[in-house]
């Protein structure tokens, strides 16, 4: 059963991480990929929940030159953006926050160092949060969404929009960025939303019904199953097959 999901697979992932499938429809992606930066890839991907045309527009109304600015100019050019759960405010304050880090560190080198202490993304992860938040004092429900709860020694998050910004970050080919050089393919996680966690139950990938953290190491390790060097090879063929309801044919429903 699952050699035969696996050939399926290889083909979807053959096909779908190509641009002109990712230009085929509304994707986070589209919006971060020109820029090839990954602090605004960073927003693109903290942005990405919700309805996918909403938050392509949503990205495209973001003037990103204000993350080389001082703060009066941020909150200029950035008056009377929001999006969902997050306030005018809270967008100003995540601008502000990755202005800083843009002026003072590396994104990736805060990964890296929760990512080699800890063997594991979950670490990187950790890392770089634990970082953005001592940045900037400002707290709120809309600004914590966004960012992400510090991942705990045993998270229940499956951290969907942080493992596809790694995806992005880390894996190379048409699809995907490839911008960071340090972290392997092999150790990255699937980053799991409700298309995805649906699609791999009915292709027989999952096994676990709640959607969370344990979902994301029993998906990826089936994926390291069929590609131990690039497991989440497979992720945007899995989610555009969701998406597009493909999954619907190949599965004779």
């Amino acid at each position: 059963m699952l050699e035969n999901i696996k050939k399926l697979l290889d083909a979807a992932a053959a096909d779908k991480n190509s641009t002109y499938q990712l230009a085929a429809a509304a994707d986070p992606l589209r919006v971060a990929k020109p820029h090839n930066d990954d602090i605004i890839a960073l927003i693109c991907a903290l942005f990405a929940y919700g309805n996918a045309k909403l938050i392509e527009k949503f990205l495209l109304s973001l003037d990103f030159s204000a993350l080389d600015d001082d703060e009066e100019a941020i909150e200029k050019k950035l008056n009377g953006r929001y999006y969902r759960f997050q306030t005018n405010q809270d967008v100003i304050e995540i601008f502000k926050t990755l202005s800083l880090l843009k002026k003072t560190a590396k994104l990736e080198d805060l990964f890296l160092d929760g990512y080699k202490e800890d063997g594991d993304v979950v670490g990187g992860i950790r890392g770089a949060l634990t970082m953005l938040y001592d940045l900037n004092p400002y707290r709120s429900v809309g600004y914590e969404f966004l960012l992400g709860k510090i991942p705990p020694k045993s998270p229940s998050s499956p951290y969907k929009r942080w493992n596809m910004f790694l995806r992005w970050m880390v894996r190379d080919d048409e699809l995907d960025m490839g911008l960071w050089k340090s972290v392997k393919k092999s150790s990255l996680l699937i980053p799991l939303d409700v298309h995805t966690f649906n699609v791999s139950k009915k292709l027989g990938l999952l096994n676990r019904k709640t959607y969370d953290f344990k979902a994301v190491i029993e998906l990826t390790q089936t994926l390291r199953s069929f590609d131990p060097t690039d497991p989440i090879k497979y992720d945007f063929a899995i989610y555009r097959l969701g998406q597009s309801k493909e999954i619907e044919k190949l599965m004779g429903r």
